[in-house]
């Protein structure tokens, strides 16, 4: 799975299928370019295939590398990936980064200024629903019925359960971003008929209840935790979706369920995932198979190619006076800085104390008073191309470089929030003995480890922030400590102020798209657009 090509026509013929207008669901195709189910899968290396696609899915843009035919229209197709919009979203619109560029409204994310005609919202909101759509219809097309129809049996049929089951997971992340971003939205799965009809929205409380119920019914038939293929999931990632659904939930439904967080933060420290001796490895090009991850999305140079991803992070984050080869790539696209509100939270920023500090900071001023200029804001070296042994990936310009998901620091620290929160099944000496596990590494003694009365809430959203910056966890933090909007927490051109100001706490929900209103008289827009 690290080098997944894209072999993904006959799946995109499929979701031709799916929106057909035709009323006549049987009818076979004029055009002999496009394919149905019944020819995909003919053909049993097919059904591994089109998983490969909704993996795929995570990673790429369309069915020819970059450029040339993307799954998502109507926007440049590198702003169309998967990984590239969950980072403007869930990034952009934090303390941690901020963009240079003035490519549309990619301004307002910094601002939370945005509104619900906004392309990049609009990228990811199809995104998501063109990955859950895609994996509807592979868990359509592998049901005991459809494999009788076909007389699959044997090794095959019993690899295409967990196929669909990795499909069903698929889907549940999908919709969890979904849930997460945008609240109350349109809601399909593989039991709607094949056609052309308006999707009802479902409410958040009730999409969190499906993806719960889901991910617990998926534990009794993914592949065990870390017995999978590299970048597959198994029970080990529906454990993290879970914890992360429930850590959340006050957020989501109203209800505390921090209790419930802990039964799958204990089940994922017990399953044999190990933290890394070494931070930085988490990051660089050869970072496979390190038994810290427990679900990335992979890149390779050679085989997935993509303006997205960590191409995108890499190249955007260099600039000014940075060498692009100490990164491993061959040019710098001078977009992605650092607020000073995060680079602040580290008492050392040259790293040699806390290795976490990968700043960049020799001719880059640490305020911000022109956000278009590269050199405003601390540069981040945090994602590299280059390998463990210092050679560089196997592309200068599309790194090798996996994006870690989910990894066991984050379950760590999810764990010690989880206990002062009042979650039973964890207790605050191991709490304290996780946290001092990851600032150990850090700092590489225990010359950075805290005492019993330092482990505070505050304490652990900061240290979040340090451990997993970058990494698309910061604006969910955020909103489940209620400084997201509002102005209890400011930083620089929060509500598009130097200093800093208070926001509206609409912006703690993305909108519907006002393209997607308009298609569907079904759903109603959130509160305040």
């Amino acid at each position: 799975m690290k080098k997944i090509k894209n072999i993904s026509l006959a799946i995109a013929g499929l979701l031709l299928i799916l929106s057909s207008c035709t009323k006549d669901l049987n009818t076979v195709p004029i055009d002999k370019d496009v394919v149905t189910s019944n020819v995909v899968f003919d053909d049993p290396a097919s059904y591994k295939q089109i998983l490969a696609k909704l993996y795929a899915g995570l990673a790429l843009t369309g069915q020819e590398g970059p450029a040339g035919n993307p799954d998502i229209s109507g926007i440049d197709e590198g702003f169309s990936q998967y990984l590239r919009a969950y980072f403007y979203h869930q990034e952009f619109t934090t303390d941690e980064a901020v963009i240079g560029w003035n490519d549309q409204t990619i301004k307002d994310f910094h601002y939370q200024i945005w509104g619900a005609s906004d392309v990049f919202i609009q990228a990811m909101y199809y995104r998501l629903f063109y990955q859950i759509v895609a994996c509807n219809e592979f868990i359509r097309e592998t049901t005991d019925e459809k494999l009788d129809e076909r007389e699959v049996s044997g090794d095959l049929r019993t690899n295409i359960q967990f196929y669909r089951a990795e499909a069903r997971f698929l889907r549940s992340l999908s919709y969890w971003h979904a849930l997460d971003l945008f609240g109350n939205v349109p809601f399909v799965t593989e039991e709607d008929q094949v056609g052309s009809f308006f999707p009802e929205q479902i409410l958040r409380a009730d999409l969190y209840a499906y993806i719960e119920s889901e991910l617990k019914s998926l534990e009794g038939i993914l592949v065990n935790a870390r017995a999978n293929e590299y970048g597959r999931a198994d029970k080990g990632a529906a454990w993290m979706l879970l914890a992360k659904l429930y850590m959340n939930a006050e957020v989501y439904i109203g209800q505390a369920k921090y209790t419930e967080c802990l039964t799958y933060c204990n089940k994922l420290i017990d399953a044999g995932y190990s933290i890394e001796d070494n931070y930085d490895y988490l990051f660089l090009a050869d970072n496979s198979y390190l038994d810290e991850v427990i679900f990335s999305i992979n890149f390779d140079g050679v085989h997935t190619r993509t303006w997205g991803g960590t191409t995108f992070i890499i190249h955007a984050a260099t600039g000014g006076d940075m060498p692009p080869d100490s990164l491993g790539i061959d040019g710098g696209w001078g977009g992605i800085r650092t607020t000073s509100a995060f680079v602040n939270k580290f008492d050392d920023i040259t790293g040699e104390t806390d290795t976490r500090a990968n700043f960049f900071t020799e001719n880059q001023e640490l305020e911000i008073n022109d956000i278009s200029l590269f050199t405003d804001g601390y540069a981040i070296t945090k994602f590299s191309n280059l390998n463990s042994d210092g050679s560089n990936g196997s592309d200068l310009t599309f790194p090798d470089t996996d994006f870690p998901m989910f990894r066991l620091a984050d379950v760590y620290l999810i764990y010690a929030e989880a206990v002062l929160r009042g979650g039973t099944g964890g207790d605050q000496g191991t709490a304290l003995e996780y946290v001092n596990m990851l600032r150990e590494r850090a700092y590489g003694d225990e010359s950075g480890n805290i005492s019993t009365n330092d482990l505070t809430l505050d304490f652990i959203l900061d240290e979040r922030a340090r451990e997993l910056h970058w990494e698309c966890h910061r604006r969910t933090d955020l909103i489940r400590y209620g400084l997201f909007t509002g102005g209890d927490y400011l930083w620089p051109w929060k509500g598009n102020s130097h200093d800093g100001t208070a926001t509206d706490s609409k912006f703690n929900l993305f909108p519907i798209p006002d393209a997607d209103l308009g298609a569907n008289p079904n759903l109603i827009q959130n509160p305040g657009y």
